[in-house]
């Protein structure tokens, strides 16, 4: 018979080891449990104003309430968008500082020949929440009064110029993939904005207008511009009436703009659970996607997991195509 020391000994030995073995799990249940603890950072990549920065607001302002902590968004311009995504890759990997993007963000790999980050590995997919499609549209004095119309015009002598929100922006990809889907010509003219890319084609700048819904809706309703197709797969449940490129007679042709939201890369897993689960039930509510409605976005939601997956294949989509057509903006 072992004295009773050692049969405490080892019993304590036991409870010990056993204690160990499950620290990791408590602590990441601890760690999502008591998340946040300070304010949360969320950077956007584009100007305050637009469109992302609409809806970081609008998210945050209602995340703030129900972690309790508030979220700030941090604007941090330029480089279409590739400076705050670095900022954001080179962050903690706590949960405090996240990243909002949209489909700029797997396209810029394709287009710029140095990343200071890598769009794959260096961030921890979240969630995607919501979606524009872009508006083929011209003045509504244009001789180009239809979708045909372009596509005849764009195999004619004098092909249309057309006019996108940027370099490698998914507007400009919109242009590029028409040209090549479609076998026409048009010449593009890129701006430093939605906003002025708009402007130039109502003051006769540029013939064709690609641009998001949302700066393109006012400009519809005032029959100030003229809609020709959407963009998206199919039919904008905003523009019912105006048919999709796809539906046109141009197969396969999709270019949907999504918008999304990354954290830096090893974030832990139950920190990026619980901002998906807070992010999703406010999708959910009917006041935020009313406003978000009413700015012209379509809302979704996802896992974790399927967002990492939109933005790999996109990734990967676009590399193949300016690849094809050896687009490169630097």
């Amino acid at each position: 018979m072992r004295p009773l020391s050692v049969v405490n000994s080892l019993a304590s030995l036991l409870f010990v080891a056993g204690s160990l073995g499950t620290l990791p799990g408590r602590a990441e249940a601890n760690i999502a449990s008591t998340f946040p603890q300070k304010p949360i950072r969320m950077v956007v990549t584009f100007p305050a104003g637009g469109g992302t920065d609409s809806l970081a607001r609008v998210i945050g302002a209602d995340i703030s309430k129900s972690l309790g902590q508030q979220v700030v968004v941090d604007n941090r311009p330029g480089a279409s968008g590739n400076i705050g995504a670095e900022y954001v890759a080179k962050s903690p990997a706590d949960g405090y500082t996240l990243l909002i993007v949209n489909s700029s963000f797997a396209i810029n790999p394709s287009v710029f020949k140095k990343l200071q980050f890598n769009p794959k590995s260096d961030f921890s997919a979240v969630i995607t929440f919501a979606s524009v499609p872009s508006v083929i549209a011209v003045p509504s004095h244009s001789k180009i009064r239809t979708f045909n119309d372009l596509l005849a015009t764009g195999k004619s002598a004098s092909p249309p110029s057309y006019a996108s929100c940027g370099n490698g922006t998914p507007q400009h990809l919109a242009g590029e993939l028409l040209k090549v889907s479609a076998k026409i010509a048009m010449l593009h003219v890129p701006y430093k904005g939605c906003a002025p890319a708009i402007a130039d084609v109502l003051g006769n700048q540029a013939d064709v207008s690609i641009n998001t819904l949302t700066n393109t809706m006012p400009y519809l309703k005032s029959n100030r511009l003229r809609a020709l197709a959407v963009t998206s797969k199919a039919r904008s449940p905003f523009l019912p009436d105006v048919p999709s490129v796809s539906e046109l007679g141009i197969p396969g042709y999709d270019v949907d703009q999504w918008f999304g939201i990354l954290a830096p890369a090893n974030t832990p897993p139950e920190i990026v659970q619980k901002l998906n689960t807070e992010i999703a039930r406010a999708i959910s509510k009917p006041e935020v996607r009313s406003s978000l409605e009413q700015l012209g976005f379509a809302t979704t939601t996802s896992t974790p997991a399927e967002f990492q997956k939109l933005v790999t294949s996109d990734i990967d989509r676009w590399q193949k195509f300016a690849t094809k057509i050896n687009l490169l903006v630097d």
